[in-house]
């Protein structure tokens, strides 16, 4: 730039061009070009770049990539393959660069452009993402559930174990709850959970659980194209946001809960902040979006998923390839199942008979072991080999009280002992531990006095148990008052 303004201070002094280029050491050329500019222009290319030896396979090549659209992205031609391919099977004589060049234009011409949006207030949209934690010490993949409002950029997210059909009413649910109103509308991907069938003319056909919650909460719900995840911007942005501000390092919890109740609290802290290019915190812009926005109905939409199933001979429902325990009385009898996000909850007709923890593996058995004792009862040589009990960690006390009743008693005592786990029928395993404990101190080793010491914990009186009833119990021999003996501390006597 310095010779530039010297050649030009030069020649507008009187130095001719030919002597300014034999002085600076340039072209005329160069000179020229100096005068007619004030600045350098840079290389400006007139004419498109000439490709002899690539010109006549261009054809080739653009049909290739266009086929690839149909192809998965990770097995799509790349211009090592493209120029393999034309070398060995077209007879192509140029060099790989000229190959790359042109597939990297092409690309640059293909992108796609976009309009800048305005955000009214009152709208939402939403998506889920995943990240790897540590839940109750094991390490496994979360799928967080985000909602954002673009106009205030106020966010909400919230983690699951998988990204189900409840768990994305559920979420729903909860960010409602943590704004206290409901948006105008929410845009979506075509998620499978949300749409069952994109028909002809466009129309989404919606998934049974979502419509139901759509038309609890009245909203307005508004979809992607499909195949694109760039129509709802701000939610896929909220996506990385989350994941590299709240989930970094690895999150450590000791349950979903706990995890979940510090990502509301990071949403809280985030309405505090000014983002880029906006003069307000995001609480303040959040003020005109919540006016917008409906109100919440009187009770939230009730997020579990609804099926229907036969209770095997084994006393087992399956429910999303798991099975789960009911009582054997249930056996062979048509139920209604109930999947949220964490329990799964089965009844028959209008009884509640089972709940259990959601399990998101595959091909496994949930056993509750209470649901089995009543058989186990009857078919007490099934007692050590029954499945449902072989991993029933209970206090060590219930181990002693059943060797003590098989000693007394041998297989009586094993039914008898069976008896006492029945009482968790009734009791909590405090109670029943609590009470089991006190038989073994006295020594009733009997389930009648088991039940008589846990009814006594549960109402905090006092035991009466009749020694007749319990002859095992061991005898105090108590003797009799003696005047003698009283007479004896008051003389020197006494020792």
């Amino acid at each position: 730039m310095d010779l530039y303004r010297k050649v030009r201070l030069a020649c507008s002094e009187g130095m001719s061009q030919r002597e300014a280029a034999r002085q600076f050491g340039v072209s005329r050329d160069s000179v020229r070009k100096m005068l007619a500019f004030s600045v350098p222009p840079g290389y400006r290319r007139t004419a498109p770049v000439k490709r002899p030896k690539l010109d006549g396979f261009t054809e080739i090549i653009d049909g290739w990539l266009e086929g690839d659209r149909e192809v998965h992205r990770k097995q799509r031609h790349t211009a090592k393959r493209v120029f393999e391919r034309l070398r060995d099977e077209h007879g192509f004589t140029g060099g790989y660069t000229i190959i790359k060049d042109y597939m990297r234009e092409r690309e640059r011409r293909g992108r796609e452009m976009f309009v800048p949006l305005a955000h009214p207030p009152g709208h939402a949209q939403a998506d889920f993402g995943e990240a790897v934690v540590v839940i109750g010490g094991v390490e496994q993949k979360a799928h967080f559930f985000v909602m954002d409002l673009p106009h205030s950029d106020a966010c909400f997210v919230r983690a699951y174990p998988a990204a189900t059909a409840e768990a994305w009413v559920d979420g729903h649910v909860h960010a409602f709850a943590f704004f206290g109103r409901v948006p105008v509308s929410v845009l979506y991907d075509n998620d499978r959970c949300l749409v069952a069938k994109i028909l002809a003319d466009g129309t989404r056909q919606r998934a049974t659980l979502f419509s139901g919650f759509l038309s609890h909460y009245l909203f307005r719900d508004r979809y992607g194209r499909p195949g694109k995840g760039n129509d709802k911007g701000n939610a896929e942005g909220l996506v990385g946001y989350s994941r590299r501000n709240f989930m970094v390092p690895v999150p450590r919890f000791v349950s979903w809960a706990s995890f979940n109740a510090y990502l509301e609290e990071q949403c809280r802290k985030r309405q505090a902040d000014v983002l880029r290019g906006q003069s307000e915190t995001i609480g303040e812009r959040l003020v005109r979006d919540l006016v917008v926005m409906s109100d919440l109905p009187p009770a939230p939409f009730d997020a579990c998923d609804q099926a229907t199933g036969r209770v095997s001979s084994q006393a087992l429902v399956r429910y999303k390839t798991n099975d789960y325990s009911v009582p054997v009385a249930y056996g062979h009898r048509d139920v209604w199942i109930r999947g949220y996000v964490d329990e799964v909850v089965i009844g028959c007709g209008g009884e509640l008979i089972a709940r259990h923890p959601r399990c998101y593996d595959r091909e496994d058995m949930v056993f509750d072991p209470v649901h089995y004792l009543p058989l186990i009862e009857r078919k007490i040589n099934a007692l050590d080999q029954a499945a449902p009990l072989a991993e029933w960690n209970l206090p060590p006390e219930f181990a002693t009280l059943r060797r003590l009743m098989e000693a007394r008693m041998i297989k009586a005592g094993r039914r008898e002992y069976v008896q006492v786990l029945r009482l968790l029928e009734t009791f909590d395993i405090d109670d029943l531990h609590a009470a089991v404990k006190k038989a073994l101190q006295l020594g009733a080793v009997g389930f009648d006095a088991v039940k008589h010491l846990a009814l006594c914990h549960v109402e905090k009186r006092p035991p009466k148990l009749d020694l007749d009833v319990y002859p095992y119990l061991p005898r105090a021999n108590v003797g009799t008052t003696s005047a003698a003996s009283y007479m004896s501390l008051l003389s020197g006597d006494a020792a």
